[in-house]
């Protein structure tokens, strides 16, 4: 009601690059991450990119007497690295895993082993769902392989939000997006669920320009990917939206500005993010912030994207389909040709025995490993195909409205 009194919410968003045995100084960094949390008093703290238990566990310990409340979410083979510390009581939590999650024999890149996912806590503050998530890295601008996924993520990630914070008052969301503010994945996300951005709506902004959370005088941040942005890229977001009578609104907006105080180093690679909100129980909620000819327009975009991601999922199914067959009709010939010469049909064996199982080995393994890729391509196609199909709903249901 008009009035009533205004909760203010401190929220404190990092990545935090804690690679166990890879990222550099990691340990020194969690330590300081851990000293200037709990000097700092915040009242939510959103973590990606933890990746060690035993981080987590140190930092909850430090943390303990400042932050009562954590939760650890566990997925995929590494783990999905999220965590959240709360002053206010968390109520329940739960842990969703994208479907499509990069490549697992694009080793160098582990987006799908560690299984990128949104982590939700439920407080009981407005009641308040905060969401602490990280999508799909990008690597390489200029050829993007993983656009198709990160957009299937942002489109679950949107269903996901509608779905679940219908009994919520205020929703949260924080996190490494590795998206652009202009992209079409970020505009998809916010204009289906109304989410607003606490660096557009600040009332005060302090910190790298243009809220830019990977910088190049950053120490730890690899400057080959920001030789296209000179002053740096903004990946890292607060989200928020008031979902019934509440209002919300971002009084302040800060982001870190290179090495931490009274230290050589920054926090990690990428700049952490600190919001001020003002939550009261006032007006009418805020509905989304795109109309529907741009949401529609939005949709279209993203459906084409994954379109084309779909086509080029399919032909990998394809080819790998083809080399597993080839593999089969090599295996079958060998095998044809041995049982020959044992039935004494035919010449004696014209290649060396060790050579002979050495091919045979060889197409064994041609054979699971392109068995294997059309199993995973064949799953891809049909989330691919899935994505696009519920977008085709959304669409048509956007276009039908008066």
């Amino acid at each position: 009601m008009e009035g009533e009194p205004t909760l203010r919410l401190r929220i404190f968003d990092l990545n935090c690059w804690a690679i166990r045995y890879l990222s550099k100084r990691r340990q020194e960094r969690v330590r300081l991450i851990g000293d200037t949390l709990r000097r700092e008093g915040f009242d939510l703290v959103l973590l990606q990119e933890v990746w060690s238990e035993q981080d987590y566990s140190d930092l909850r310990v430090k943390l303990a007497g400042c932050y009562p409340f954590s939760h650890y979410f566990r997925s995929g083979v590494i783990g999905s690295g999220l965590c959240v510390f709360s002053r206010f009581p968390i109520l329940d939590t739960l842990l969703y895993q994208y479907s499509l999650n990069g490549y697992p024999y694009m080793l160098q890149h582990g987006d799908w082993f560690c299984g990128k996912s949104v982590g939700v806590s439920v407080g009981v503050t407005a009641p308040l769902l905060s969401l602490s998530l990280q999508l799909h890295a990008e690597y390489c601008r200029e050829k993007d392989a993983y656009l198709p996924h990160r957009l299937v993520q942002a489109w679950e990630l949107a269903q996901f939000i509608r779905h679940t914070s219908k009994a919520a008052d205020v929703v949260l969301l924080g996190g490494d997006l590795n998206m652009h503010p202009e992209d079409v994945g970020i505009r998809l996300l916010r204009g289906w669920t109304g989410l607003r951005d606490a660096f557009a709506e600040a009332t005060h902004f302090e910190g790298c320009k243009n809220g830019c959370t990977l910088v190049p005088d950053n120490c730890f941040t690899d400057k080959s990917e920001l030789l296209p942005f000179p002053l740096g890229i903004r990946i890292d977001y607060v989200l928020y939206k008031a979902i019934s009578s509440f209002t919300v609104k971002c009084e302040e907006l800060k982001t870190t500005t290179g090495p931490a105080p009274g230290t050589d180093i920054p926090f990690s690679d990428h700049e952490a993010v600190m919001a001020t909100l003002h939550v009261q129980r006032r007006g009418q909620p805020v509905g989304a912030t795109l109309g529907t000819a741009d949401l529609a327009d939005v949709v279209t975009e993203a459906r084409t994207e994954v379109g084309v991601g779909l086509r080029a999922a399919q032909r990998q199914r394809y080819s790998s389909g083809r080399m597993a067959v080839l593999a089969l009709l090599l295996l079958l010939l060998q095998a044809a040709a041995a049982l020959g010469t044992l039935a004494g049909l035919g010449a004696e064996q014209p290649f060396p025995k060790l050579s002979f199982c050495l091919l045979a080995f060889l197409a064994l393994g041609v054979l699971v490993l392109a068995a294997g890729l059309h199993l995973f391509h064949t799953m891809e196609v049909k989330m691919l195909h899935s994505t696009e199909d519920q977008m085709w709903m959304a669409l048509r249901a956007l276009q039908e409205r008066p």
